[in-house]
């Protein structure tokens, strides 16, 4: 599934009418007919009270056809019109004429009192948002910021219905300024919005469903749009590895973790443990000489190649013991628990320069460590994946984490084609992006994995795929949807308090088994 903004359904629809030769009010009719039918899913008792708020765009064109609709269904219906009637045009016009010229139930809400409004809203047992639409961009305006104000008075008590996006959200950044509807669901049209994903888009959305209203999904490649696509179950199905029945540990790769120091003796246990349990037929932690009985202790599953170290950390001569030893890995992790040293980016640098071919993903503060040798990044030979969270990311541009967060899409996406890296860039709503411009967004995500040590089990989870021969870009979406969802299922057991990165293999190994069952 493709994930649109607002620029790119614009010339869908156009394209729609103009080439298609469908109008404009049919697309309008049929996405409210879509809507309703969500609702009556939702709330099928007739005796049911729904108001349908309406503004003068297309979008509260779209919630005239939903309330004559529901009208003629049966449903207590009440209609507030929150414009004057001569402001709507096109379209929206010829709808809300239909719906007047019948003499249904209407409330012009710009001749009401704000109180009127509220016991409306407050009478209501479900609220319709047909107020603003995609097409806001700032903050908004009075009467809409007082009725949203209203209505999310009674999220989590009344269903709230959002028409296409929750009015108030910017369909493409996600950005809410001032107010935005709390919806509990949003019905949208032919594709999600990158708003749903991005900034505060995801507080507002709710449970979310792209309905067909005629515009065909061909029509991506009719106009030469190249748009994110989201992360779902049938492309992560698609993308893990097939484990042939009669292979054996070297069927399935082998796995290089570099990491640890004195301070973070558990990140590259995590990292290690995440590649075995997810498929890696051998796994290697490499870990400084004064921190391997204790790692080993805890996993005794890995091989380990404990390296010389100095105070805690790698020192220079590990490099020489790893250098006739690379050639044996199929994939390599580095970063988990590196921490940053004394000497530290040009262990960095000589580790790269000694790698060949191998796919390496690189993470935490190896990330740091290699923030001035991104020249060196893009000229290897082999694939490359960096995992930064976005205060990693803005260490890497000399960026603030705020430019970061307001434009994941566009910083992904051009640190990817620069460097020729794959980067999966954390958060909320992970966000991947390829060296060829392609993007792709996780749409799960949890607070039960904010917490350390949930990326070093993603780290190794990457390497893992790549090691049992996955590309990249299917090594970063598997892992990624695997590791949010394991974080969403654990909680429901656990509390999402209670989520710690073995929980999240353990959760990992279920949902590979669902995957395949």
């Amino acid at each position: 599934m493709f994930i649109a903004g607002q620029k790119e359904m614009q010339q869908m629809d156009q394209f729609t009418m103009d080439k298609l030769g469908l109008p404009g009010i049919v697309l309008m009719e049929n996405a409210g007919a879509r809507v309703v039918e969500e609702i009556v899913s939702v709330s099928p008792c007739e005796d049911t009270r729904i108001l349908v708020l309406a503004g003068g765009g297309n979008n509260g064109g779209d919630g005239f056809v939903i309330a004559r609709r529901l009208c003629d269904l049966g449903y207590d219906l009440q209609l507030g019109l929150v414009v004057p009637p001569d402001k709507i045009k096109g379209d929206a016009k010829v709808h809300f004429d239909v719906y007047q010229n019948r003499q249904l139930p209407i409330l012009f809400l710009h001749e009401s009192t704000l109180e009127l409004v509220q016991s409306e809203i407050e009478q209501a047992d479900v609220i319709v948002d047909a107020l603003l639409g995609t097409g806001v961009s700032g903050p908004v305006r009075e009467p809409f910021g007082a009725i949203i104000s209203m209505i999310n008075e009674q999220a989590g008590k009344k269903l709230i219905v959002s028409v296409d996006i929750p009015s108030g959200v910017n369909s493409d950044s996600g950005r809410v300024e001032g107010t935005a509807v709390k919806a509990s669901m949003t019905v949208t049209f032919v594709f999600p919005k990158k708003g749903f994903f991005l900034e505060e888009g995801p507080k507002f959305v709710g449970e979310w469903k792209a309905v067909d209203i005629s515009v065909p999904l061909s029509i991506v490649d009719d106009l030469g749009i190249k748009l994110p696509r989201l992360i779902t179950e049938d492309l992560v199905a698609d993308s893990v590895p097939v484990r042939p029945k009669h292979g054996h540990k070297g069927t399935f790769g082998h796995v290089l973790v570099v990491g640890g120091s004195k301070f973070y003796v558990g990140a590259p246990i995590f990292s290690a443990k995440a590649a075995l349990n997810s498929g890696a037929g051998l796994v290697t932690l490499a870990v400084p000489e004064s921190i391997y009985p204790m790692a080993a202790a805890q996993n005794p599953e890995s091989l380990y190649l404990p390296l010389r170290d100095e105070e805690g950390h790698f020192s220079i001569e590990a490099i020489d013991q790893l250098s006739v030893l690379l050639h044996q890995f199929t994939s390599v992790a580095v970063g988990p628990g590196i921490s940053r040293f004394p000497g530290g980016e040009a262990w960095m640098k000589s580790l790269v320069s000694l790698l060949t071919t191998q796919a390496v993903v690189v993470d935490a503060d190896a990330l740091y460590l290699l923030r001035n040798e991104l020249n060196l990044v893009r000229e290897y030979k082999g694939d490359v994946i960096f995992t930064p969270h976005p205060g990693e990311m803005a260490r890497l541009l000399n960026k603030t984490v705020k430019e970061v967060e307001e434009d994941r899409i566009g910083i992904a996406k051009t640190f990817a084609k620069d460097y020729s890296v794959y980067l999966l860039l954390k958060g909320h709503r992970t966000v991947i992006a390829t060296p060829d411009g392609a993007v792709f967004i996780n749409p799960h995500g949890h607070d039960a994995i904010g917490k350390g040590g949930s990326g070093d089990v993603l780290t190794g989870m990457i390497a893992s795929f790549l090691a049992q021969g996955a590309s990249p870009v299917e090594s970063m979406i598997v892992a990624s949807y695997l590791h949010a969802r394991a974080g969403e299922e654990r909680s429901v057991l656990l509390s999402s308090y209670g989520v710690g990165p073995l929980d999240l293999i353990d959760g990992i190994r279920e949902q590979l088994r669902l995957l395949w069952n």
